[in-house]
């Protein structure tokens, strides 16, 4: 479903320009989940917002469901592909119910029956029709985000992009947002990317994910191998035992890699 082929990334200019994204390559299975992680600045959701289209300044060569993609999208790509943001507020117009967010895409791509597709997204995320004419600073954290994930789904997409989509929740609503996203790819047939520098949220999302430092591959592992421990490189390693909670002893043994 999803190709991406030695993406390489450049921000600035002159002495300022930084290679953002370097060489990155991997492929998705239509219906898989597939984990970008590694700590902030690693470059995993600036190739998440390449595939999405947000970013035009690359080179290299993606593809999604066997057509190439290239610096502008069109309405197709975009009913086949959405995304869900890392801020649920942030990414809500505050000023519009959630019935008038919903509808807009649909306006937008000219489907019909916007109130039935409303109604049923509302379902299919758990809020019900109770929360359709409320505004988002009316809902919780974690409420929000499930209508930033029935926004996603309302096109009726194949490819949802999650950047880091519960990093911005409590710890209690983080688990219900990812059983739900879980459930949702599993009854739709979805594939998935998402982003994370939290491996224990990976392991529980996603079937192979691909670890990444300083916008390079560092390696690519599948979840058994992540719960039998089987990693090979030290960064990695490092990177899951950060993920398990402080601890001063071991960070004090942490290497910085370039």
């Amino acid at each position: 479903m999803i190709t991406v082929e030695h993406l390489n990334i450049f921000f600035g200019h002159g002495r300022t320009r930084s290679h953002a994204v370097k060489d990155v390559g991997f492929t998705v299975e239509k219906g898989q989940s597939f984990g970008l992680v590694g700590e902030s600045g690693s470059g995993k959701s600036t190739v998440l917002n390449c595939i999405a289209g947000l970013l035009t300044h690359w080179s290299g060569r993606m593809e999604i469901d066997g057509v190439r993609l290239t610096q502008t999208r069109d309405m197709a790509f975009c009913r086949k592909v959405q995304m869900v943001f890392q801020d649920p507020y942030g990414s809500l117009h505050p000023r519009h119910t959630i019935d008038r967010t919903l509808k807009e895409p649909v306006k937008i791509h000219r489907f019909g029956d916007a109130n039935h597709r409303v109604a049923r997204v509302l379902d299919e995320v758990g809020l019900g029709a109770k929360f359709r004419f409320r505004f988002p600073h009316q809902l919780s954290g974690g409420q929000r985000q499930r209508v930033a994930v029935a926004r996603a789904l309302i096109l009726d997409p194949e490819v949802i992009l999650l950047d880091e989509p519960t990093s911005a929740l409590d710890v209690s609503i983080q688990a219900e947002v990812l059983n739900l996203l879980q459930d949702i790819r599993k009854e739709k047939n979805l594939t998935y990317i998402l982003v994370s520098h939290d491996l224990a949220v990976v392991s529980h999302m996603c079937d192979t994910l691909l670890v990444m430092n300083r916008g390079k591959t560092v390696e690519t592992i599948t979840r058994s191998q992540l719960k039998r421990g089987a990693i090979s490189e030290k960064y990695t390693k490092q990177l899951l035992i950060a993920g398990k909670g402080y601890d001063r002893t071991a960070i004090d043994q942490f290497q910085d890699f370039e």
